[in-house]
């Protein structure tokens, strides 16, 4: 180093997260914390429940931390528990920004950042939980929290134009603090379609025939994902088919009960958690994600990436993916006849659902790059 020249000093960001599982939230907190430039920023995590996550980040050499309090539902107990342990955490780190992901983090991160007088707190929400079916007084409880976070925050970031209108509708909200960068996606290696079926038979040790549909679902196995409206929709259809959801949760017993009431043992299978999922979305003929909730779904964008067919409920962030009829079919969300319908139109034609497939890959190269939602998240970070 020459005299007089200075070393700039690194910004510090820290990331705080409910779940730390593996979803499209954690996903987003994956990519931003390992492509923030080394060079000019030291990264920390601190995630809730779930280890998926924090194993990731470790292999990538990020510092992590756990809050084993900090989970989806609501305990005032453990929420006081993992106050103080941020405050402590936070206190020690002394970051220069701090990004809360999902309410009850980002309420309590929030608070704990202006304590500490952080000088930049970034709040992005990944669809509003309290447009969710749960009892009315969690609903309050949440929308207070997203409503506290989003005041507490100097940004907040949205994902989509739909979230955006949302959040016009939390009081005292100014326009100007409210920044929409879609989520991205980068790009993928996928598995080769007749290796990636033969890595998914073997897993379940399962025959299939020629002349079936592959149809895939990449998800937790989480009431907002609506799996039973899919499971429901395929027991109508009449054509031959297999149907794979990847993926584990707290819905695994009822999908199973489900999958045996109609009589679907030999077609449709609870894969369980796949490491590096993505990779085998190219096993699929058509993707399906019949969701009640959504943020924006990074599944969709990857599906998109791999030129699949996609029927997905018209919810959240989807329809700023997917235009209806042109890239994708889009369904009402829990309608079962509808997806039924979309299922077996998109099945009949084959053609038009590899249109559909190569439509959407181009919106996704065009709008939900990877690199946009980095660059302009450090944008904010710097203003």
């Amino acid at each position: 180093m020459q005299d007089g020249e200075k070393t700039e000093k690194k910004k510090k960001v820290g990331f705080i997260i409910t779940k730390g599982v593996w979803g499209g939230a954690q996903k987003y907190v994956y990519q931003l914390a390992t492509n923030l430039p080394k060079q000019k920023y030291d990264v920390f995590v601190i995630a809730g429940e779930g280890e998926a996550l924090k194993n990731k980040l470790i292999e990538k050499d990020i510092k992590t931390y756990t809050l084993k309090n900090l989970k989806r539902d609501i305990s005032v107990i453990a929420e006081i528990k993992s106050f103080f342990v941020l405050l402590k955490i936070i206190w020690k780190e002394k970051p220069d920004v701090l990004h809360l992901n999902s309410p009850k983090a980002g309420g309590l991160g929030g608070l704990v950042g202006r304590i500490l007088f952080i000088k930049k707190i970034i709040y992005t929400s990944h669809g509003w939980t309290f447009n969710e079916n749960r009892p009315e007084y969690q609903n309050i409880i949440i929308w207070f929290l997203a409503w506290i976070t989003v005041l507490l925050s100097h940004k907040t970031i949205v994902i989509a134009p739909q979230e955006k209108e949302s959040i016009k509708k939390l009081p005292l909200i100014k326009d100007s603090k409210i920044f929409m960068i879609r989520n991205g996606v980068e790009n993928i290696r996928f598995k080769e379609k007749q290796t990636a079926q033969k890595d998914i038979v073997k897993r379940l040790d399962i025959k299939t025939h020629t002349e079936e549909t592959w149809i895939g679902t990449i998800a937790e196995l989480h009431k907002n994902k609506g799996l039973e409206y899919a499971i429901e929709a395929l027991s109508k259809v009449n054509h031959p088919f297999k149907y794979f959801i990847l993926g584990e949760g707290e819905e695994r017993a009822k999908l199973e009960k489900m999958i045996r009431k109609y009589n679907l043992e030999s077609k449709v299978f609870l894969v369980g958690f796949v490491d590096k999922a993505k990779e085998y979305l190219k096993a699929f003929d058509i993707f399906m994600l019949t969701s009640i909730k959504e943020g924006l779904p990074y599944t969709i964008l990857e599906a998109g990436m791999a030129e699949l067919g996609v029927i997905a409920s018209s919810v959240g962030g989807i329809p700023d993916i997917i235009e209806n009829g042109v890239s994708g079919i889009l369904t009402t969300k829990g309608r079962v006849g509808e997806i039924t319908r979309s299922i077996e139109y998109i099945i009949d034609k084959p053609e038009e659902r590899k249109e559909f497939g190569l439509k959407l890959k181009e919106r996704i190269e065009k709008d939900f790059s990877l690199s946009q939602m980095v660059k302009r998240t450090l944008e904010l970070y710097g203003k």
